[in-house]
Parts: structure tokens; sequence; C-alpha cells
């Protein structure tokens, strides 16, 4: 993006000839420009694949080189991967290498990618010979540099399962220059059996990571199932992991070495680095170290930087260029915030011109609290307390959290003793390694602890564990009592003035194997806290950011420009004083897609909202619903048409919008704060007066009741649908916007939700509800707008609609074949017919005649069973069809012609007129009583006020008389137009 400002209006006055010299010089200054990036551009990459026999075994590999055949020999480096990958997972940092000039050589090692042979945690009669093999091949080509014969110019680099291969291959063969290892391990014995504890959730993710056991040498697989099994590692298991340590060859180890160690790490924690540091250190070489704010727990890996680092470090060492600045002896990096546009931590660099180790200039801390305390190690060493979670680094980091000042940890009651400090006058970085001496006593031979340091708010409020670390100490003998000092995690971590520290000792630990005997352990404090602080490690001054100083620029220059070139505003559209009591009026509304001219997402709308209506906007997915109601808050302008709100045009920012209140997708609350403090807190907001939130009268309508005295986080979602309700409700609008409010509600919820609308509209008020929930509409809403494809398709009040479809619904007495439901469906009044539960579904075909619910009524009611003569019987008698059928009886009754038969046990009746003689007639009829309303059982038809008039349908009559003719077993014939049959209809759907 091109962020260079154009020239003020001022500078175009300048003379013509200013301005033609002006545009040479950029013309030629671009031409330069381009002219050097184009001969500068680095020369392709070049990558060949092969695969090497060594030992029986098949290595893939990749050799990366760039540049012609001509160019000068070069320094190589080899590149391993981690453990579990591939060479493939180093491809673009080699790739990098080679166009920095450099040969490089990467390869899967035993047991991964497509190399063969088991793993043997970097055996040195496996891997670690491998890599001399390598070695051997590198010094073969007549791209690659040689001190002497045999002996190429090479450097090694890598991270974790990589990193110790490159220490190893510095200690076993001498060709190798310079290092620089990421992540890794020291001493593998004691990165998974740390003071004697097993590290059960790495070492089993080690497995795994493997493929499985079966996929290691044979003794390391019965090594981990023996320690495994038995909770605890023996002497045999740490010297066959030692052995295939860095530190076995520690004292070999002289070559310029790099170590970059994370500090999100549980897995190889600072201390590997540290106990590497001082071992090559003493051997001579030159040792820089870097932390940075990743590991294997997650984090930041800060690749760039590393990538550029480690190349410099070769650049320095390799190709012996002495100008290149390795950078300082000591880095870590440190956490300063988050961003506030991406959310991303903000990384500072710390440095120091020498590694301070992890003991430097320590400073004591006063523990208080009882100094002795007993807690227990429960069976089973059950429930686990959390620290780290081994294996969740690639979720997002979780350990860097605490950097930001959040704490996931957890240590239950009863098994644990903590200690804390007094709040502290002044802020404390902590660069190293805690100490405290403690004496632990316990029931059992041996007690495992698990030392940690909090830092705790002021009050207690927060307790966050740096970097989720902990530190597991095995103490034999502590039946008759030991003074044991314990090392905690090192760590570098910014304690704030007015927090304090607390020391804890747990029982138990989720990543580590516990004794699973029960046990007391009383542990007696001996000592107050040591603290590292390292005061010569320095945090470099913040540089301010580009946009400080470019931003105010634009800005001016942005101002000046629409002074100069802007048109003036035209006056808002003045309001209509004949729709100043109309909540709402939208005409011809219309809004095209994003770079469309005749792709319509709302197209001609219009429609119009009076004071007290409960409107219903439906419409199938992608209708324009929630494009309408966002168009009616202000939030996007449409292309055509106007939308107002009691008189006003709606733009944004418009002072009317102050009378609507808004409900969409759920509202945002703090799950700490009660719900009266969300709501007070959300008013502040907004600047008004308190008086005119009328939350009284708000929360009275939500009935919330005595749960607005207790936090949100205690709410059920129905609960919270509701505080959001109440907070669209404050100020109490004229108008109340809701979408989809009952979402994730259950029934009652549901009901509760349509009576707080209700409730809302009494006032006069106004309030349109966007859902799904069809039947809630049908049950809360008084009109209804239905959209399809971004156009109207109808409007109206909802019994209007819902009286608009001739459908009836049949009850059978008992299941009926498909033949006879065929013989129905081909029926001249039929248009299909569908099996539903209890019966049958009739679509009639439209006629010209008034349909059942068309005709009209001599009554305002449906018609009783007390109202009939005796005889009389009732087919349904509050429907359509029941109805019909008990006037035909009337009216055959008056004109004398009127005689019983059996029929199915239905009552029907002859038109006025008719002949006991005549073919087709319906006659009277016993009917069974469940078609007998009973006078005590209020009807469950919708009133006359609700809903039209469903008497008088000659269509259904006659399909009456067809369906008894045809022995059809009818139980009950009523109308079936419910809105769900309504929409689909409106819509082209079936019913």
């Amino acid at each position: 993006m091109d962020l260079r400002l154009p020239a003020l209006r001022g500078l175009l006055r300048r003379p013509r000839r200013l301005l033609a010299a002006g545009a040479a010089v950029v013309v030629l200054a671009g031409a330069g420009t381009w002219t050097a990036v184009a001969s500068d551009e680095p020369p392709p990459v070049h990558r060949s694949d092969r695969v090497m026999a060594v030992d029986g075994v098949r290595l893939d590999t990749s050799y990366f080189t760039a540049g012609g055949t001509g160019t000068a020999r070069r320094p190589a480096v080899l590149l391993a991967h981690g453990f579990g990958g591939s060479k493939d997972d180093v491809r673009k940092q080699a790739e990098g290498l080679a166009r920095d000039g450099y040969a490089v050589l990467t390869w899967s090692a035993r047991g991964f990618g497509k190399s063969t042979g088991k793993i043997g945690l970097n055996d040195p009669d496996g891997e670690v010979k491998d890599v001399s093999k390598l070695i051997d091949w590198l010094a073969k080509q007549p791209d690659v540099q040689l001190d002497k014969p045999g002996d190429p110019r090479v450097g090694v680099a890598g991270g974790s399962y990589g990193g110790a291969i490159s220490l190893l291959a510095a200690g076993y063969d001498d060709r190798v220059e310079a290092i620089a290892p990421a992540i890794t391990y020291w001493n593998l014995a004691d990165a998974l059996f740390p003071n004697g504890v097993f590290k059960k959730l790495w070492a089993s993710i080690f497995i795994n990571s493997g493929g499985g056991c079966a996929n290691f040498e044979p003794q390391l697989c019965a090594m981990y199932d023996r320690v495994a099994e038995a909770g605890k590692p023996d002497a045999a298991a740490r010297a066959l992991l030692e052995a295939r340590s860095p530190s076995a060859v520690a004292t070999h180890i002289n070559v310029p070495t790099l170590l970059l160690q994370g500090q999100t790490d549980s897995l190889f924690p600072l201390g590997q680095a540290d106990a590497a540091a001082k071992a090559i250190r003493a051997n001579g070489a030159p040792v820089d170290v870097d932390w940075i704010a990743g590991g294997h727990d997650g984090g930041d890996m800060e690749t760039s930087r590393v990538q550029a680092r480690v190349t410099s470090w070769f650049d320095r060492y390799l190709k012996d260029d002495k100008n290149t600045d390795t950078g300082p002896a000591f880095r870590v990096t440190r956490t300063g915030g988050v961003d506030s546009t991406d959310g991303a931590a903000l990384l500072r660099g710390a440095s120091g011109s020498s590694y301070p180790g992890l003991e430097n200039d320590p400073r004591t801390i006063a523990l208080t609290g009882r100094r002795e305390q007993s807690f227990t190690n429960p069976a089973g060493a059950s429930p686990p307390a959390i620290s780290a979670l081994p294996g969740l680094g690639s979720a997002g980091g979780l350990s860097q959290l605490s950097s930001l000042g959040v704490g996931i940890s957890l240590d239950f009651p009863g098994q644990y003793a903590a200690f804390d400090s007094k709040p502290l006058t002044r802020g404390l970085r902590i660069t190293g390694s805690p100490t405290v001496t403690v004496h632990v006593k316990s029931t059992s031979d041996d007690a495992v602890l698990f030392g940690k340091v909090y830092d705790v708010g002021p009050g207690g409020t927060q307790q966050v564990l740096p970097s989720q670390l902990v530190t597991p100490l095995r103490v034999e003998g502590a039946k008759a009592g030991k003074d044991v000092t314990i090392t905690l995690p090192a760590i570098d971590y910014d304690v704030q003035s007015g927090h304090h520290l607390r020391l804890v000792l747990a029982s138990t630990d989720l990543a580590y194997s516990s004794p699973t005997a029960p046990a007391t352990y009383t542990v007696t404090l001996k000592s107050d806290l040591k603290v590292p602080t390292a005061p010569g490690v320095t945090t470099a001054a913040a540089t301010l950011p580009s946009w400080v100083w470019w931003l105010p620029l634009a800005g001016a220059t942005l101002a000046l420009a629409l002074l100069l070139t802007g048109r003036r505003r035209t006056s808002a559209t003045p309001p209509d004083p004949e729709l100043a009591e109309v909540p709402l009026q939208i005409t011809d509304l219309s809004k095209r897609y994003a770079k469309s001219a005749d792709r319509y997402a709302v197209r001609e709308l219009s429609f119009r909202v009076e004071k007290g209506q409960v409107l219903g906007l439906l419409g199938p997915n992608g209708a324009g619903k929630t494009t309408t109601l966002r168009m009616l808050m202000g939030l996007i302008k449409p292309d055509d048409g106007e939308i107002r709100v009691f008189g006003h045009a709606i733009r944004p920012g418009a002072p009317v919008l102050s009378r609507v209140g808004a409900f969409v997708e759920g509202a945002g609350f703090l799950p700490h704060l009660s719900g009266r403090e969300n709501l007070e807190l959300y008013w502040q907001a907004t600047g008004r007066p308190p008086q005119d939130a009328h939350l009284e009268e708000a929360l009275e309508i939500a009935g919330l009741g005595d749960a607005l005295a207790r936090a949100v986080r205690t709410y059920s979602q129905g609960m919270r649908q509701r505080l959001a309700i109440a907070q669209a409700m404050l100020g109490l609008p004229d108008l109340l916007i809701l979408d989809e409010p009952t979402n994730g509600l259950d029934p009652p919820q549901i009901r509760e939700m349509r009576e707080v609308m209700i409730r809302y509209a009494e006032a006069g008020r106004t309030v349109i509800v966007s859902s799904h929930l069809l039947a809630e509409v049908e049950q809360s809403c008084t009109h209804l707008v239905v959209m399809d494809r971004g156009r109207l398709v109808q409007a109206g009040p909802v019994a209007e609609i819902i009286g608009s479809g001739d459908t009836l619904l049949v009850g059978l007495a008992a299941d009926i074949p498909d033949p006879l439901v065929d013989k129905i469906a081909a029926l001249p009044d039929v248009e299909s017919v569908t099996r539903a539960e209890g019966g049958l579904l009739l679509r009639l075909t439209p006629d010209d005649g008034p349909s059942f619910n068309d005709g009209p009524s001599s009554d305002d009611h449906p018609v009783s069973a007390d109202q009939l003569a005796p005889g009389d019987r009732l087919v349904s008698a509050a429907s359509p069809a029941g109805g019909a059928v008990a006037e035909g009886a009337g009216a055959a009754r008056e004109a004398q012609g009127a005689t019983t038969a059996e029929a199915s046990g239905v009552a029907l009746a002859e038109p006025a007129g008719a002949t006991a003689d005549a073919p087709g007639t319906a006659l009277d009829a016993s009917v069974p009583p469940s078609l007998v309303e009973d006078p005590a059982i209020p009807s469950t038809a919708p009133s006359p006020s609700s809903a039209p008039s469903t008497h008088g349908s000659p269509t259904a009559a006659r399909l009456l008389v067809e369906l008894v003719r045809l022995e059809v077993p009818v139980s009950s014939v009523g109308p079936h137009r419910r809105l769900e049959d309504a929409f689909l209809t409106l819509i082209g759907g079936s019913a």
C-alpha cells in the first residue's frame, strides 16, 4: 500500500517549470530504483532431493543452493527439524539461508518423514552418526567451502529435537564450526525426570508424536513402559537418556554457540539453556543466550527475528565476517501489553552485555503466614492441580497469557501449603530462578512436591502463575524430615507495585506423576524467598511507531483537501408532519449488493407500521430482513427510497434514532457485574441523563426480579436474553427492534419473551421482531411483513395472512391404505393430499365461489352443542367444515325432507331443497361422542376477534359427502391454515 501523502494544494501554485522538473526527478528516481531492484534480485534457489543410505538406513534429504555453476564455494549449513516433523518443516528457512550464500542440507531424521529406521532419541550410534555421514557428503560437493580435504566449513541449526542434534554434532564431530540450537535440552534425563519426578504428559506426547512405542528403539520403548508403570524413573532410565544428551559430551563442545530458549516451555525450560551456556563457555567458546517469547507451550516464536539472528551468527563464524553484528551476549523478549488494534502481545527486547545466569543479584522477600503447614497427597493423586497444559502450545500459547496478567492455574484446597509476602512497595522484575529452603516431613517414605511462585494482585483478586511453570521435587527419606532447597522455575517476569508473591507447595500436578498412596506432608519455612533481579539487563526504550509522525500530517492534509475540494453538505431532509405519529414508514427502499448494478439485497420495499403494533418481519434466509433492519438503524445507507421514523428521515446519527431501541444478535455484558450494574454502565456510556433511562420501568417489563442483583455469569440463557431486551428498552424507546430474540431459549423462556414483547407494546409503543419461529410470531405479533428475495410479498394483519388459503385437515379414526388416498386425491375439489399426523392434509382447488374461509356466517360464534335440536350432531363444531354441515342440517329440516342413515358415523345434511331420493345427498346420522362438542370444554379454535369466520364452504361440504361415499373413517374435519402454511405458500414452498 502506498502511504505517501499527496502534495498540498498550495504547492500546486508554483511555476509549471518547477512541477515539470520535479516530475522528471521523480521519473528518473523511479527508474533508478527499479534498475537497482532488478539488478539486486536474489538468484533462484535450486533444490535437489536424494535418498542416502547410511548404515542400513535410508535418509530422505534435500540440498539447497543459489547462484550459477560458476559461483564460488560457500559455507554449508545442516538444518534439522523438530520431533515428529520432517525436512519439509525447515524448507523455508533453508531457502532463505541458500539465498544468503550458504549450501544447505536438510534431512528427515530416522523414523520421521520418508526416512527409515527406528527413533533413537539422538542415539550417538544412530542419529549422531548420521550427521557425520551427511558432513562427509557435503565435503564432496564442488560448491561447498573446505577448510581442508574432507572438512567442509559447516554449521548446524535446529529446534527442539533438531537443536539437540546441533549440540551433539558439535560434541562428536570436530568439523562443525558453529551451532545455533533452539528450544532444546542439555540433559534429556533432567528434562523428563526433573528432580526424580516423571514428566508423564510430555513423555507420553513424545511417544505419540513418534507414532507409538513400536517406532522407537526397543530399549527406549521398554524404558518408557517401565517408568510409566512405576510412576517414577529408575537409575537405568536416567543413564539411558543421559547417554543421548549433549551433557554427555559437554567438554567437547567448544564452538561458537547461539542458544535460543523459550520462556513458555514446560518441556525444556530456561534452566536447560543455562546449563548448556555454563558448560560451553567453560570450554572457552563464545556463547550468546536469547530467551524468546514462545516455547513448547505456545506463544510467539519470533520466527523472523530468530532466523535473522541465526543467519548473522553464521555470517560471523562461518563466513568469518567480523563486521557482522551478532546481537547482545544476552537478550530476553518481554511482553509490554496488548496491541489494541489486533489483540497481539506487544514484545520488547531487553539485553545485557553478559549472560547473567539464573541467580544474579538476588533480592530477599520475606514470607509471612504460618511457618508450618500440613496438607494431603490424595489417594490416586487425584484431583491433580493444574499448571502447564502440555501439548496445547499450538492452540494459541496458553502459558503466554500469564505475561498479560491472566491466570489459568488451579490448586485444590487441602492439597497445598501457601506462604505470602507483604505487598510490594515498588515494582520487582524477576529474571532467573527464585530459591527457598523448607523442611519437609511426610507420613510416607518419599514426598513429591510441586513448587511455584504466584503473582497475586491487590486484595488477592488475581493470581497469576508466570509462564505456567512449576518445579517438581522428590524428597526421599522425608519420613524422618529433611531440609531441602527448592530452585523454582526460571522466569523473566514483572511484579507490579501493590502486588505480592505467594509461594505454593502442592502435592499434585496434572503434568507429572505423583505417589498414588495417600499421605500427609508437613512443610516448614526455613528461609525467605530469594529472587534474582539481573539489574544489568535493561529494556530498550520503545521507539515511537512511524504513524506518530505521519498521522498528524495526514490529518492536516486531509482536512485541507476537504476544505478546498469538498462539497457543502446538503441540508437534511425535513421531517414530514403528517407522519409525526407514525413509528415507521418505508417507501420504495432498495439496496444493491456491493459492486453490482442489478443484484439487489432489498428492492422497492414499502410498508408502514402503526403505534401499538407488534410487527413480525418474516422471510427465508437471504430475503433481505437483516439488510432492512440495518438500514432502519442507520448502519448502512440505502441506494434508493427512504425510511422515516416518526416523520424523520433516517441517516447515520439521526437524532430520531434516540427513539429507537435495538437488540440485534445478542448483547455483550461484563460477567462479573450484576444485571443492574451492566445496565447502568451501558446507560452512562450513552451520555444521557440518568432519569431518562426509565430503568425501573424497563426492568419491570423485562421481569427479571431479584436476579438483577446477581452477577451476569450466573444467568441462564433466557435471563441473558431478557436482560439484553431490557437494555434495548432503556429510555423506553417508542420503536423497539428485536432480531431473533428467542435464539437459544427453551419453550418456557420463549413464552416469557413473548409476554415481554406484548407488555411493551400495550402502552402504545411499537415492536418489530424478526424471527424464524413462525408459531411464536403467530402468537405474539399483530401484523406481518413477509419478504422474499428482497421484495415485499405480503403485509397485513396476522389473521388476514393466515386466512388466505384453503387447506383442510381431515382426522381419521383409523389408518387408510394408499389406494384410498389416491382416490381422495382424484376427487374434483382436491388439488393434493398429504399424510399428516392423525389424518390427511387436503389442499383444495381454487374455485370461483367463496372459500371456506370467506363464506358468510349467520352467527359471530361457532355453533355449540347446546344450540342443536335433539338428534343434531356437530362435526368439529368449532371448525369451518363443522359449521357448514350444521347449517346444511338446519336447512334440510326446514325443507322437511331430511331422513337419517348410517354414514361412517359422521353427521351430514343435505342442502336446502334436496330430497331423500336425490343421489349423493348427505343424510343426518348418529355421531361418535368424539365429534360432539362438550360445552364444558373450551374450544381451541381461534376467537372471532383474532381469526376470520370459517363458516359456509360449499366446497368443504361437497368434499365431506365424497369422503363418506368412499367410506373414509373421518373423525373430524377442520381448516389447517397455520402461519407456517401461509408463509410457505407466499414464498413458493410446500405446506
